[in-house]
């Protein structure tokens, strides 16, 4: 299935240049998909880290709109996750949204994550609408395993104008993953879990629980190495405190039997 690139209508003029230009305030969202599958777990920070060693502070964000211009009136999107590289994280942030215009190109990689609401127009609309702005990569998450999407995991990658469906490995008990050539990571459902992989390193990214017990395992050896340390530095302190006493031991023995043999 490809998805022909469309060309959004023309947003009007640009404000003057004295003028901020900001994105319009958006109601929160109701459902708790962004907080299950990438809040919680704490994905934005970990792939913050993994793609910072490779790219100056790239941006990754959820909930900001993007759009060709601030002032756009329609065709807006808010992706769960976007990413983009080379570009101002700070004044992207400050104006509360990406401009497409602003920045001469579109954001890298942006995931959407099914929910009652919105899965239809994840797979209609958004995908027409994400082919347009020319985003690389798009990519949907389904933690039901195809209940609100076609399938549970699903990505496309923009070719020319079109963008082509992108290869998604299944195995016998039901995990799926497929390649992002962007992050250079593999995204997998993994019994209705979102995880990443780096091929490279052969490792997953982790968890914020995860990292939090890796903390705890790393303090706690510590701890026990520095208690063993603590132990041997006993141990050889006692040993020289008995070997002191045995020699002062022989000495006074010695004195006693010179003593001796002066009488």
């Amino acid at each position: 299935m490809t998805t022909r690139q469309i060309v959004l209508p023309d947003a009007p003029p640009l404000p003057a240049p004295d003028s901020i230009n900001t994105f319009p305030d958006f109601p929160p969202r109701s459902d708790m998909m962004n907080s299950l599958f990438l809040h919680r777990p704490a994905w934005q920070p970990a792939l913050h880290r993994q793609l910072s060693a490779v790219h100056r502070n790239p941006l990754v964000i959820s909930e900001m709109p993007l759009a060709w211009r601030h002032n756009q009136g329609s065709g807006m999107f808010i992706p769960d996750l976007m990413i983009a590289f080379d570009v101002d994280c700070d004044s992207i942030i400050s104006r509360r949204g990406y401009a497409i215009s602003e920045w001469g190109k579109p954001p890298d990689f942006v995931l959407e994550i099914a929910s009652p609401t919105t899965a239809a127009n994840d797979e209609g609309n958004k995908r027409v609408g994400y082919a347009g702005y020319g985003v690389p990569e798009y990519w949907r998450f389904d933690n039901e395993w195809g209940r609100r999407y076609a399938t549970g995991l699903a990505g496309d990658r923009l070719d020319g104008s079109e963008y082509r469906p992108i290869t998604i490995h299944r195995y016998a008990d039901g995990m799926h993953w497929g390649h992002s050539a962007i992050l250079n990571l593999d995204l997998c459902w993994e019994y209705g879990q979102l995880r990443w992989y780096d091929p490279t390193a052969r490792r997953y990214l982790d968890t914020f629980e995860q990292e939090a017990e890796g903390r705890m395992a790393e303090r706690t050896g510590r701890i026990i190495a520095e208690g063993e340390r603590d132990t041997e530095r006993e141990r050889r302190i006692a040993e020289r405190e008995r070997r002191l006493a045995a020699e002062a031991e022989v000495q006074r023995l010695q004195a006693e039997i010179r003593r001796l043999q002066s009488t």
